[in-house]
This record gives structure tokens, sequence and C-alpha cells, in this order.
């Protein structure tokens, strides 16, 4: 459905610390660089970047925007929200857990990044 998703960061290399943890969790790889700094994470299919926003205005976070993760198991995702939290993240909405939604039970662990984008690890076996 995607090619790509892209966040913007004022700090790569604490992106990068934050990142590296979430995505070794999963059983992904540390980032790459491209010529232009950019981070890339590649894993299970899809890429995730990190970059430093090309016009040089201060990168912000989406209002309303979450970028969803897909897990293993709910344990894998508490393990990407433990990791992210040591790694400066903050937890966000609620506790890690089982949700209700219109599509059945989900898991869901939610974190912002230090650039302060909302994250979403999900599980669907809820």
């Amino acid at each position: 459905m995607f090619t790509h998703v892209m966040v913007g960061s004022n700090d790569i290399e604490a992106s990068k610390a934050f990142y590296d943890a979430l995505f070794a969790a999963i059983g992904g790889r540390p980032a790459v660089r491209d010529d232009k700094g950019r981070l890339i994470y590649m894993h299970d299919g899809a890429m995730f970047m990190v970059t430093k926003p090309i016009d040089g205005q201060p990168a912000c976070h989406a209002n309303g925007g979450t970028i969803g993760f897909a897990m293993a198991s709910a344990e894998q995702a508490d393990a990407w929200h433990a990791a992210g939290v040591a790694a400066g993240g903050t937890s966000c909405e609620d506790p890690p857990g089982v949700r209700d939604s219109a599509i059945g039970p989900l898991y869901l662990a939610y974190l912002r990044d230090p650039a302060g984008n909302k994250l979403c690890g999900l599980y669907r076996g809820g």
C-alpha cells in the first residue's frame, strides 16, 4: 500500500539511537545512511526513513498522525515499547494492552519518538 514512511528529526543521532533500539526489538537491523545523511531502515518488506527537513525548517510531528508498525505478538509489542522508552521515547495513550475495535481485539503499544512523532506497535491477535 505504501513504498515508505519518512519522519523528520532535528537530532538525527538521537533518532538513530531510538529507532535502532526499536527495530532491534523486532529483529531489524540498525539504520544505514544515504549520501544525504538520512537514516534508512528496511524490515519485512517495508522501508522507514528519518531525515532533517529538506526545506531547512525545524522538524515537527503531525498532530493526529500515527505510524503503525506490525508486531508478531503481544510480547514483541511490549519489547518494542520498552526498547523505545529506554532509548529516549515517551509512552503515550493508554499503557500497552488489548483494545476492542471495530475489526476485533487489537494489542496496541503507543510511543512518541524523541522528535514527538507518534508510533504504534500493533498486534492483530489481541
